[in-house]
């Protein structure tokens, strides 16, 4: 059954959501870029950074799960003004420590407010369409991705890496009951994660995710590396290929939703073999306008998946509980994201960086012998986790 074309209140509610999630996306697009040049303003080593970026990721693992179940308590409101106004203060006690150490106290607050968020636009969909389902990841991106990282550059240098941290905590704290929900425990926690063990539909989605935000933190993490170190790119030119790879990202979510919802299978499939043909590209060759098309191209292919996987989580939350489900979404795509970094971290060394985008062509490819995740199976767990 298609949804109706959504009404003038809905539309509201939809813009101002979207305004809500670019707000927290410079936020945390803010605090991402402050963290790195606050760490160097106090001579941190290269362990030292890589430790800061970890922990801000170990956080978000940590508390996803957990803040899921205490949305379905509680409500995203309360649990998304409460993360904002205790990751507002910590950041303001970071120029009085002197040192990176609250990250991983920042990187829990998060997932209170990355859930909530998830969660309201699960329910928003409903009435929006699932045309739309990438408008919530790309409103992020755009805060993060292409708003904040001149934001930070004005902050440092008006008030340097110590003193910006008072606009990023005020950004942080200017954001905005389900009855019956089962009480967080650990018996609790172990029952959500067994819904990806009774929900074959839902764990391919999240194996999806994970994969998606692997190649996509490999990506942006390495590149530079690879094109200044083992090509001659100036560092501009670098940053150039990371925005027109972000661009065709944020086109994607915003612009291929219902492309995407009217194709099916189809769609899918093209999707994972743009992803496999950008990544080939990336792996084999170093010529300039292969790595442009193959960073264009991922971007697209990448952009697509996620508003897959952006509905399938919608459908699921509608059976299973929009907080069960954001929480888990939350728990998958940073663990992607960490997975991404850590390849080229261990494996970099000894087989080089570019070779590894050759790694993901497979995981794309095997999701070819799978159906698509965006319509979950019928399941008698909605029943058991509300036990």
């Amino acid at each position: 059954m298609t949804p109706t074309a959504p009404g003038l209140a809905d539309t509201r509610t939809l813009t101002a959501f979207i305004l809500l999630a670019s707000l927290s996306g410079i936020g945390v697009g803010l605090a991402k870029v402050n963290f790195a040049l606050y760490a160097l303003s106090l001579e941190a080593s290269p362990l030292e950074l890589g430790l800061v970026a970890g922990a801000q990721t170990a956080g978000l693992l940590l508390a996803s799960l957990p803040c899921g179940m205490l949305v379905e308590q509680f409500g995203p409101l309360r649990l998304y003004v409460f993360g904002s106004l205790l990751a507002g203060g910590l950041f303001q006690l970071l120029p009085l420590v002197g040192q990176p150490l609250p990250t991983l106290l920042i990187g829990l607050c998060m997932p209170c407010r990355l859930v909530s968020l998830n969660a309201v636009f699960m329910q928003q969909l409903a009435q929006v369409g699932e045309a739309r389902a990438g408008w919530f990841r790309g409103s992020q991106m755009i805060g993060m991705l292409l708003l904040a990282p001149p934001l930070a550059a004005l902050f440092a240098g008006w008030l340097g890496a110590g003193g910006s941290w008072l606009p990023i905590g005020l950004l942080f704290v200017v954001p905005a009951r389900r009855q019956g929900a089962e009480p967080l425990s650990l018996a609790a926690l172990g029952r959500q994660l067994g819904v990806l063990r009774e929900q074959p539909a839902l764990r391919d989605n999240c194996l999806l995710e994970f994969c998606v935000q692997a190649a996509a933190m490999f990506f942006s993490y390495f590149i530079v590396a690879i094109t200044v170190q083992d090509y001659g790119w100036s560092a501009g030119e670098a940053a150039a290929l990371l925005s027109v790879h972000g661009l065709a990202y944020i086109v994607a979510l915003f612009g291929l939703g219902r492309l995407l919802g009217g194709s099916g299978q189809a769609g899918f499939a093209a999707s994972l073999l743009l992803c496999a043909a950008a990544l080939a590209s990336l792996g084999l060759s170093g010529r300039a306008p292969l790595l442009w098309g193959g960073a264009l191209l991922l971007g697209l292919g990448l952009g697509m998946l996620q508003v897959v996987t952006l509905s399938a989580y919608a459908r699921h939350g509608a059976q299973l509980g929009h907080g069960r489900i954001a929480g888990l979404a939350v728990l998958a795509g940073p663990g992607g994201s960490l997975a991404g970094s850590v390849l080229g971290g261990v494996l970099g060394e000894w087989f080089g960086l570019q070779p590894l985008f050759l790694l993901f062509v497979p995981l794309f490819l095997g999701f070819l012998l799978r159906p698509s995740p965006q319509h979950p199976q019928p399941a008698l767990c909605a029943r058991r986790i509300s036990r």
